[in-house]
Parts: C-alpha cells; structure tokens; sequence
C-alpha cells in the first residue's frame, strides 16, 4: 500500500482518487470544492484543506487538474518543496506540452522523478477504472508509476520523454475530433440519401469505413451500442473538452510547423459549437448542426 496525495477531485479525479481506494492505497485528497472533498471522503480518501497538507509524506501525488497554468502553479508553489523529493510526481490533466516539459524540469531540479499521464476514456472510464495512460518521462519514472496507473486504468503505454504522454494526448483527440464530425456528417448524408441508419452502421461497421466514433460511440440515437446520443447527448465527452483539445492541438500543430488542415477545420466547428451554447452538451451533439 502506498500513499498517495490525489490533487483535484473534479469529474475525472474523484472516480479515480476512488479507484486508488479499491486498490487498496492510502488516497490523500484535496479540492477547492466542498462537495468534491464530501464524495472522495465517502469513497474512503483522507480529505485536506490544503496541498501542502495532502502531501506531507506522500509516496506519490498523481494531479487532475484544469489547465496548465494551474498546473504550474499548483506544483511550483504546493508540491515541489513540501512532498518528499522521494514521492513520484504524475500529472494525469490534459495541458500543453511545453508547460507539461517546464513543471517536469523544474520538479527535476528539485530532485522529484515526474511523469505526465493525461489520460483517454472520459468520466465513465474514470468511475469503472478503465482509462488509457499515455506516458511521457524516463523510463524509471514509468516503471515507478505504471502500478498506480494501472489501478485506474486498463491500459498504461510509455510515449516518451516528458511532454510525450500530451503530445500522444492531443494528436489522438484532434482525430477524434475530425473523425466524430466526418462520422456525423455521414450518417447526415446517408439519411438524406434515403439509407435506413442501423441498416448503413451495420454495412459501414464492418467496412473500411468503420470507425471508433462509429462503431463504439455512434452520434445518433438508437443505433449501435448505448452512447450519450441515447441520453440526449448528455454524459460522456463534453464539448467544451473536446474544444479545449482542439485549441491545444492547434498550438502545438503551430509550434511544430504541422499542416493539419482537418483538425483545424475541426477546432472552428467545435469552437462555433461551443459558442453556440452547447459546451456541456456530449461532443458527439455537433451532428445536430448537420
């Protein structure tokens, strides 16, 4: 049993401070939010007023946190300096590569071992314990952490070196998000061609067509398996994320000089999405524009 101090305790953070739990670690949790704090202290985490509190003497302090700017301030001011420099640090939010490789050198220069682990799955993989890890750091850091990893996830995949595990992050949800709007504009097109929609899952499912946000999480409702389109796009992946993806793929896409024409196009619609009024609704919901 190791203990962990778990920092941010939202949608994503309070299902997996709870899987820790289960796997039996002793979880020191804190959040801004007084009921975030309530519910991981019903899931049997140790609750804090403070970070500094949480990481006292922690063996690790895996963080889920909004964006990097928080980040960088949560680690440069609460945890860098008041968790032992032996605890292993595993950042699990979803930032920017550049700040995700700056937070990692400056725990390096305090003598910290980091880790940056954003993760694929959303909040219902969070609950069940069955998110992806996508790994960026040293190959001993990895080792260290893939045990507590894994008790979040199903599965948990080396990138790289620090930043990696964002890079992966980002490039993988800028195709989701291009894949998600060519799925839906594609059941759109079928429909208005006169094609019953179960009849053209069940022909492109299984035809070089198919894709994840077809076969695994189909925009419309009443076809394929259960998916937030059967809940009135509620639940699952929210808009709002997925444009904050977006908008991170396309810095990074800047940064690197990579032509993207269709994750960029992607970014305008879900943005034009969001703007609309529909950041909380399920990203898959942008069929409703179509």
């Amino acid at each position: 049993m190791s203990k962990i101090a778990f920092i941010g305790l939202g949608n994503m953070g309070g299902g997996m401070a709870a899987n820790l739990v289960k796997a039996g670690h002793d979880v020191h949790a804190f959040d801004l939010a007084e009921a975030a704090l309530a519910r991981a202290k019903e899931n049997g985490c140790t609750t804090y007023t403070s970070v500094k509190e949480a990481v006292q003497g922690a063996d690790a302090v895996v963080s889920m946190l909004p964006n990097g700017a928080i980040v960088k301030a949560v680690y440069s001011a609460d945890v860098i300096g008041h968790a032992p420099t032996s605890a292993l640090l595993l950042d699990c939010s979803t930032i920017d590569v550049a700040t995700a490789r700056e937070v990692a050198a400056l725990a390096a220069d305090a003598g910290y071992a980091m880790v940056d682990a954003p993760v694929s799955g959303g909040i219902a993989a969070a609950n069940g314990g069955t998110l992806t890890f996508m790994v960026g750091g040293s190959a001993d850091a990895f080792a260290r952490g893939e045990p507590i990893l894994a008790a979040m996830g199903k599965a948990v995949i080396h990138a790289g070196d620090s930043g990696a595990g964002q890079a992966a992050k980002i490039c993988n949800n800028m195709l989701l998000g291009a894949s998600m709007i060519a799925t839906c504009e594609t059941f759109a097109m079928a429909e208005k061609l006169g094609l019953d929609l179960q009849t053209f899952f069940d022909i492109s499912s299984k035809a070089s067509g198919q894709c994840w946000s077809m076969t695994s999480y189909c925009p419309v409702p009443g076809v394929g398996p259960t998916t937030p389109a059967d809940n009135g796009y509620q639940g699952g992946f929210a808009t709002a994320l997925m444009l904050k993806d977006l908008k991170l793929a396309m810095e990074a896409a800047k940064s690197a000089g990579a032509d993207v024409p269709m994750g960029s196009r992607a970014a305008e619609l879900y943005a034009a999405f969001d703007a609309a009024g529909n950041g909380g609704m399920d990203f898959s919901a942008i069929i409703k524009t179509l």
